[in-house]
């Protein structure tokens, strides 16, 4: 895992009594300055190169940021470590918090809106992105950076309130845990690719080290296993597939309920299945 990094805090104004542990709510702005927009246009153009097959395809595609070329991961820290990101995060904060950055995490994300049953139908579906939204501590927030769309499809912050249809340049921030979004619209091949970036950050007090630490591995366990299961499962194309992309979908929606849901039906599942071991065993 690569080492985080700890960023200066904003001289942006904060809120007076923000409460670490309640919602970061839907943040929207934009890319101004023309070298910045010449760098998203430069990320485009070689994600076209570098993807063309890809972009011809109905699935999403997901890559970690952390597995492309030097060069391009240097224009997309342009972006991601970007001080407008970084104020617009610690403004829902006061002033005790600081920004570190998951780029373990971070993916570039071609999205072609896919409803099948598959492992990436909840990327479109309401959904939170993840499931520890009951921890009473810090939280991950999530930059979706569009490098380019057309602003054919909604996305929309349940919790927040805020509905925004976004464009090249735009970007957005949600809570990863206690934002409920999903997207509305229709897939249509002749629309420009959305392509964008999918970065997330851990907000922690400056001083509580040991908990963010924890905060940071279990943010990073539950979405790698996560992430493997929806990748093998969007489109799917056989019985296995086809089954993981329906627990994918199940565990969705128990997690729209509350996250202690899925623990339970997992728990249980287990613990029948060890029951009925047992007695088999002992019989």
């Amino acid at each position: 895992m690569n080492n985080t990094i700890e960023l200066a805090n904003s001289d942006a104004p904060r809120e007076e009594h923000a409460k670490p542990a309640r919602l970061f709510r839907a943040t929207i702005g934009k890319f101004e300055d023309p070298a910045d927009c010449a760098t998203m246009d430069s990320l485009v153009r070689w994600v076209e190169d570098k993807y063309r097959e890809d972009l011809l395809k109905r699935p999403s595609k997901h890559v970690y940021i952390r597995l492309l070329p030097e060069d391009v991961v240097r224009q997309i820290d342009q972006l991601r470590d970007h001080a407008i990101i970084q104020a617009a995060i610690l403004r829902q904060f006061d002033a005790s918090h600081v920004i570190t950055p998951m780029k373990h995490t971070d993916e570039l994300y071609i999205s072609h809106y896919n409803k099948d049953l598959g492992g990436d139908q909840g990327l479109y579906s309401k959904h939170y992105d993840g499931n520890l939204r009951f921890l009473p501590f810090g939280a991950v927030v999530r930059s979706l950076i569009y490098l380019q769309s057309d602003a054919t499809y909604k996305l929309v912050f349940g919790d927040s309130g805020v509905e925004q249809s976004f464009a090249s340049y735009e970007f957005g921030l949600l809570d990863f845990h206690r934002e409920l979004h999903w997207v509305e619209g229709e897939y249509n091949p002749d629309d420009r690719q959305r392509i964008l970036l999918k970065c997330n950050y851990l907000i922690a007090p400056r001083h509580a080290t040991f908990l963010a630490r924890v905060m940071l591995d279990a943010n990073t366990a539950v979405f790698y296993v996560v992430k493997a299961a929806m990748e093998y499962s969007k489109s799917p194309k056989n019985l296995p597939q086809a089954f993981i992309g329906l627990l994918c979908n199940v565990f969705r929606i128990m997690n729209n309920v509350h996250p202690v849901v899925p623990l339970v039906f997992i728990a249980l599942v287990f613990g029948s299945a060890g029951w009925g071991l047992l007695r088999l065993l002992t019989h």
